[in-house]
Formats: C-alpha cells, sequence, structure tokens
C-alpha cells in the first residue's frame, strides 16, 4: 500500500480522460489546476535513491461547468530521454549518482569519476510562471517550457544564457505589476553568492521561451565561500526582498569530490546547529541590502507563508524546524518502510511549525542594546539590538492543537489579493504520517484551525481559488489532489469551500496518481 502512492510504476494519460463527480463543482470554476511531482523512479535495472530524483510527472485537471477531466504527461527532459535510451540511470540527481557506462574501459570508467556531472533538467518541483508562459522548474539552472493545454514539453531553458547565476529556486514570486522575483546562486573567484532575480512582466504566448530583460538585483555574499547555504524559496513583502541564509551547509569541496566519493548530492550537505541563522533584507526597487545583520537561533525553513510591512516592522511567516538534517531523510529506503520501521523514522523527523518573525526596519545607532524594539500589538515575537547586529526571536502562530495533527507543511494563501499584504488565512498539509494526511486551515485571529482529515486518505499542497464575487479573503475554494494508497486507481481532486473548509465536491480519477509535489490553478477567461 505504502509503495503505491510514493513510487508505485504510473503510466501517464496524455490525452484527456473524464472523471466522476460526487457531490458539487462550483460552475464559476473555469481553468486547469496544474501539478507536478516525481513520477518514474526506476530505469531498467538501476532505482534511484531519493524522493526528489524520480523522474517528473505533469498533471492537468481541467474545470468547466463543474465536470473535470484529467491528463498527465512524463516531462520529457534530456535526462528523462537519456535514462529511457540507455535503459538505466545516466544522468545524476539530487540523491543518486549515475554510475559510469559499463561499457567504457575500465581506465575511462576511472576517469569519468573525476568529472563533475552535467546539472539536470528534470524538472519535478513545481509549475511557475515568467512573462505569461508556463514552466516547470527544480533547483539546477535548467526550466522547460509547458503548454498548459496539453502539457507538451518545450524549449530548454538555460538561466545562465540570460544572467550570471548557477541555479535557480522552484518558488518565485510574482509582484502586482506582473513581473516575477526569484532566487539565485553563482561562484567565482571573487566567492560564492546568492543573487536576487527580477524578470520583467511579459504578455506571454511567445512561440521561444523569452527571460530577456532579466538581471540581477543584489548579491548577497555568502558567510562561507566554502560552504554556502541551502535555500528551497525566499520572502517578499511589497517593498522587501528577503534571503534567509540558513544553517544547512553544501561542503563545496566534497561537492566537486563526490563523483569519487561515491556519494548522492544529498550526503554533501551538512547541517551546523551551531550556526546562526540570518535574514537578508534587500529593498526590491533599489536592489539595496539592508546595513542591518539580523539573525536567529539555528533554525531550518523550506517554505514561506506571507510577509508584509506594519508601521515601520517587516513581518514574516514561514513554516520551520529545529533539525535541517530532516532534507537528507527522505530516501527511498526509508519511504517504502513499514510498520515499526516506519514509525520509527516517522518519530526520527522533526515537526515544522508555522513560525512568525518581526523585524523593525530602521535601526538607530543610539537604540540600547538587549531591549526589545518591538512595539507592535498582539505579537510575541522580539528583535534586540546587540553587538553583532538585531537578534530576533520568533511567535509561535499556532496552539496546541496543531500538535495533534503533526505540525504543518506545504502552506498556501490568498496568493492574488493578499500576498505581500496583512493577512488573515492560510492553508497547510499536517502532517499525522510522513506524508500529508490531513488538511489545515489556519484563522491567525486567535490561531484557530479547521480540518478536514479522513483515515486512508493523503492529501496534496492545498490551492486557493478566489471566487469571482469574492468579498472577504477566504472566499473561494481549496482544491488538493487526494491519494489513496489502500484503493487503487481511485485518487481524486477534492474542492473544499475555503469558508467553511468542509467538501463541496471531488472528481474521482480512474489511474493512479503518485503523491506530488507543487502546483498553481491557471484561471481561463
Amino acid at each position: 500500500q505504502r509503495k503505491k502512492f510514493i513510487y508505485c510504476l504510473v503510466e501517464e494519460t496524455p490525452e484527456p480522460i473524464p472523471t466522476v463527480i460526487k457531490g458539487n463543482i462550483p460552475s464559476w470554476i473555469n481553468g486547469s489546476f496544474l501539478r507536478n511531482g516525481p513520477g518514474k523512479f526506476e530505469f531498467g535495472e538501476s532505482r534511484f535513491n531519493h524522493w526528489f530524483d524520480g523522474m517528473a510527472l505533469m498533471h492537468r485537471f481541467h474545470i468547466c461547468d463543474g465536470q473535470v477531466t484529467y491528463s498527465s504527461r512524463f516531462l520529457r527532459s534530456d535526462s528523462y530521454v537519456q535514462n529511457l535510451e540507455k535503459n538505466r540511470i545516466v544522468v545524476s540527481e539530487f540523491g543518486t549518482l549515475a554510475m559510469p557506462d559499463p561499457c567504457k574501459n575500465i581506465f575511462a570508467q576511472f576517469f569519468s569519476r573525476f568529472q563533475i556531472p552535467k546539472a539536470t533538467d528534470n524538472a519535478g518541483v513545481n509549475f511557475v510562471k515568467y512573462k505569461g508562459d508556463f514552466y516547470v522548474s527544480t533547483e539546477t539552472n535548467y526550466m522547460r517550457k509547458i503548454d498548459p493545454q496539453s502539457l507538451e514539453t518545450k524549449e530548454k531553458v538555460d538561466w545562465t544564457k540570460y544572467i550570471a547565476v548557477n541555479a535557480a529556486t522552484a518558488h518565485p514570486h510574482y509582484d502586482r505589476e506582473g513581473a516575477t522575483y526569484n532566487l539565485g546562486n553563482s561562484y567565482g573567484r571573487q566567492g560564492y553568492f546568492y543573487n536576487i532575480i527580477h524578470v520583467p512582466r511579459g504578455e506571454g504566448g511567445t512561440d521561444g521561451a523569452d527571460l530577456n530583460g532579466a538581471k540581477i538585483l543584489c548579491s548577497i555574499p555568502a558567510a562561507s565561500s566554502r560552504k554556502p547555504s541551502y535555500y528551497h524559496s525566499f520572502a517578499l513583502s511589497e517593498n522587501y526582498v528577503i534571503f534567509i541564509e540558513q544553517p544547512i551547509k553544501l561542503d563545496l569541496l566534497k561537492f566537486m569530490l563526490y563523483r569519487v566519493l561515491g556519494k548522492g548530492f544529498h550526503e554533501v550537505m551538512s547541517w551546523e546547529p551551531q550556526l546562526e541563522t540570518v535574514f537578508h533584507v534587500v529593498d526590491r526597487r533599489t536592489g539595496q541590502l539592508s546595513k542591518t545583520r539580523y539573525y536567529t537561533n539555528a533554525m531550518f525553513t523550506l517554505h514561506q507563508i506571507n510577509a508584509y510591512e506594519d508601521n515601520g516592522y517587516l513581518i514574516m511567516d514561514m513554516c520551520c524546524g529545529e533539525d535541517g538534517s530532516v532534507i537528507g531523510n527522505f530516501t527511498l529506503e526509508n519511504l517504502k518502510a513499514a510498520g515499526e520501521e516506519m514509525d520509527k523514522f516517522y518519530s526520527s523527523l522533526c515537526t515544522i511549525l508555522p513560525w512568525r518573525y518581526v523585524l523593525p526596519l530602521e535601526v538607530k545607532e543610539e537604540e540600547p542594546n538587549d531591549q526589545n524594539l518591538i512595539n507592535l500589538p498582539n505579537t510575541t515575537a522580539t528583535a534586540m539590538k546587540t553587538t553583532t547586529g538585531v537578534f530576533c526571536t520568533h511567535e509561535n502562530l499556532y496552539n496546541h492543537d496543531l500538535l495533534e495533527y503533526g505540525g504543518l507543511e506545504f502552506p498556501q494563501i490568498n496568493y492574488t489579493h493578499y500576498n505581500a499584504r496583512p493577512y488573515r488565512y492560510f492553508y497547510a498539509c499536517g502532517f499525522g504520517h510522513v506524508f500529508g494526511d490531513s488538511l489545515l486551515k489556519m484563522d491567525l485571529e486567535g490561531k484557530k484551525l479547521k480540518v478536514w482529515r479522513h483515515p486512508g486518505l493523503f492529501p496534496s499542497e492545498p490551492v486557493f481559488v478566489p471566487a469571482p464575487d469574492a468579498k472577504d479573503e477566504d472566499d473561494g475554494v481549496v482544491m488538493s489532489v487526494v491519494v489513496t494508497p489502500r484503493e487503487r486507481k481511485s485518487s481524486f481532486l477534492l474542492v473544499l469551500d475555503a469558508k467553511t473548509f468542509t467538501e463541496l465536491g471531488r472528481a474521482e480519477v480512474p489511474v493512479d496518481i503518485p503523491f506530488g509535489t507543487h502546483g498553481l490553478f491557471n484561471e481561463m477567461g
């Protein structure tokens, strides 16, 4: 059962098929729910080691007039095509090192271990938009343009051809003027840098991929050029981009040698809890890096919830944990464990919880040290001036009842209308299991939870879609793809009323769908 929703053998469904509707899918929903995630974990006799490594499988739920069709396609990345042709894994991924070609002579095999592997274009993390066009993305320098109707794989896009970065995240932010922001890295003789990327607005619909006009807004030097930090996302407010330099470190020397050592990429990362976490605040219009060093104790974050400004303070809400070694733990060996072994693995994972940090944007020279600089009502977060900057402590954005659901991850908000603005609600997956086993709605007024949970059902990241005549922040629906490991071919698209958090309807799909990562709703005109 467990194997089925993690890494079962699934086929693609390139032509849209009908689904069985139970309940009612609101007729005002008109568009496509696009999802991405790993879908193929073996070629011939070779298997991937880590869940992140699976070949990207794209899904499309097209919704119109209360009806839903489903289609899916494997991304025709170079990695996928080459692995398929050779019937073995020939392109290295996050947790899997491709072995030398057994057909090469022994000397060629030996020297091939000293070549740094080329970055993968297996873009299985998210669907993203630049200039109105759709792409799938991972955490390397490559993306793939996608036809959002047919899911056909289009151009391969290399960030390095546009700007001086070696990679970019799969979690860009979008402003209200239509521009896109992202975070990339670069390294050379001057050291290692984290780069804020700005891509101007565009109309989309071009034949080729178009990232022209992309520029680096700000370059932030790493605290250690030999051991830069791993990052998965960043925060954006109305006037600032915030990069979180966390103590999950990538050892560049080991990275250069990891083929020789025979290690996967995830094995050259280390959690270093003796280090601090630093918040780098950048003016998103001027590219100016704040001279104030904001920092906190060691913590890690993969996903931000929201960030906004309030009376001279920058408020950042994010999903945080106290043990960053968790990222390397999602090996397929751990995920296919059963019974006591699975319980032991789950117990070893740190609980991810929503935290709020509040940063005072203006810190005067004459401010005394060790006094709380935050004068906002309704927050217990603190910020104190020290000899090395401003030390921040977080507020817990939850009550004790959240712990019954195992904490939360994959947060989403009413992004269209409330990103980078004061907000009240967010939605997430509860993790009472290694994979999400509930959907949660958090009301920040009182930190009250609403919950959707049913035994044996495993929902994906909830995506909020606002109603066309919305008056309140939570007027709309929440969509999630629910995986059913106890029953074959019975996964479904779930549609909840966002306000009451009760089920409106579901669209049952007669094919197996593996557990995925991220996605978005593409509204049709």
